[in-house]
């Protein structure tokens, strides 16, 4: 029959784990590291029978979703104190969820989290879904990889996951040097973790296999002598024996156009050793973008200084925070330009005239978000009296240095 488009073509033996005596010795390995080595992380309390505080493992999974553990961990303690339960997060606004999430970035996440306690609490009974097909299917901003680790950790389901730690590892220990970024390649390591998995202890096996990734099988330097598995890595016996001789053995796959050996234009590189494994595309360059802010100040009526801040447009980048009013630069424009456009943005969004040569340039700043390597024109405008400003075109405040700091701006603002 012919496959699926996308799919791959069934991988030799070489690229599975099809001995069960070598699957349940990996299990045993890994799990005793595990019990021993384990990093005290505070969303790791959790107790499987405790129904109140199910929701801290799955603030603690969006949280981690492109942020670093170590950045993480005052996040989600400040985020469980303030809101313990999901009842208490259902009822929380989102203007208060974008305050706490504030550097975190992707602060899609945040609201959609938001959004799925209000879904559990206001239609599933305050009961969170218990499979993984349920709480991907029934819940905003919950997807694959999340959903296997709650339904593991929490609830026991044998099912795996699949994050960047365990693409690494999987593809290490199995020779894997296809394009670990395709579907196809994705679809394949999923069906890899589910099968592996420990049937016993799914969650602790789940978070053993992403703990391995993160301290041991790093990126770059992994540490292969302190590696549970080494016994069973692929990557590590081909470093040891070399390139194999013409008579095929496990670290050579041995057929031509496999799917998931790495492709014949990047063969292997005995200088890399296990580091050849995962292969990547190529990664996209962030585009440049160039903005005009102006921070706009007066002086209180107690005196202290206060500056103006609006609200962004609720979907899109950085969307519902607050910043300094801005616009978007063409790449092109000399700083007399600049000036000019921002006076027009002003000018326009006050209804008051604003004279391009009263904005005093401050600087640059840089800020790389995934996607976007972003610079910042920041000007300053003092004024004497107060500016009456258009609700309906923006909602804006005035703020103290240190009601900003309080609310819900941007990493990028705080350095502007």
């Amino acid at each position: 029959a012919a496959l699926p488009a996308g799919a791959l073509a069934p991988a030799p033996a070489q690229h599975l784990f099809s001995d069960p005596a070598e699957t349940e010795a990996l299990r045993g390995s890994l799990l005793a590291w595990y019990d021993k080595c384990k990093r005290d992380l505070p969303w790791r309390t959790l107790v499987r029978g405790d129904s109140g505080r199910r929701g801290c493992l799955w603030v603690s999974e969006i949280m981690l979703q492109q942020t670093q553990v170590a950045t993480v961990i005052d996040y989600y303690n400040r985020w469980m104190q303030k809101w313990p339960t999901l009842q208490a997060l259902a009822q929380a606004s989102l203007e208060e969820v974008n305050t706490l999430w504030a550097g975190l970035g992707y602060y899609s996440r945040g609201k959609r989290l938001q959004e799925a306690a209000r879904k559990v609490v206001s239609e599933l009974a305050g009961r969170m879904p218990r499979t993984a097909e349920d709480l991907q299917k029934l819940l905003p901003g919950v997807g694959r990889y999340t959903a296997g680790a709650i339904a593991s950790i929490s609830y026991g389901q044998a099912t795996g996951v699949v994050d960047g730690n365990v693409i690494r590892v999987l593809c290490r220990l199995r020779c894997i040097g296809a394009d670990s970024s395709s579907p196809a390649v994705i679809d394949w390591l999923w069906d890899m973790a589910n099968a592996l998995v420990d049937r016993s202890r799914p969650g602790d096996f789940n978070q053993a296999l992403m703990e391995l990734g993160a301290t041991v099988c790093v990126p770059k330097a992994p540490l292969c002598g302190e590696c549970p598995v080494k016994q069973h890595c692929r990557a590590r016996r081909r470093k040891l024996f070399g390139k194999p001789t013409p008579v095929p053995d496990v670290e050579d796959c041995g057929v031509g156009g496999c799917p998931l050996c790495p492709p014949a234009t990047e063969p292997w590189d005995s200088s890399l050793g296990v580091t050849n494994f995962p292969r990547k595309a190529a990664k996209k360059q962030p585009r440049a973008a160039r903005t005009a802010v102006c921070v706009l100040e007066r002086r209180g009526c107690h005196g202290a200084m206060e500056y103006l801040i609006v609200q962004r447009p609720s979907s899109g980048l950085l969307a519902g925070l607050w910043e300094f009013p801005s616009v978007l630069l063409a790449q092109s424009l000399q700083e007399e330009e600049q000036r000019e456009v921002l006076a027009d943005h002003l000018q326009a969004w006050t209804g008051q005239p604003v004279v391009p040569g009263a904005l005093q340039l401050i600087g640059e700043v840089v800020h790389i978000f995934s996607h976007i390597h972003q610079t910042y024109v920041v000007y300053s405008l003092p004024l004497d009296g107060d500016m009456s400003l258009d609700p309906a075109l923006s909602p804006s405040r005035w703020v103290t240095e240190e009601m900003f700091h309080a609310s819900a701006v941007s990493t990028a603002m705080k350095k502007v």
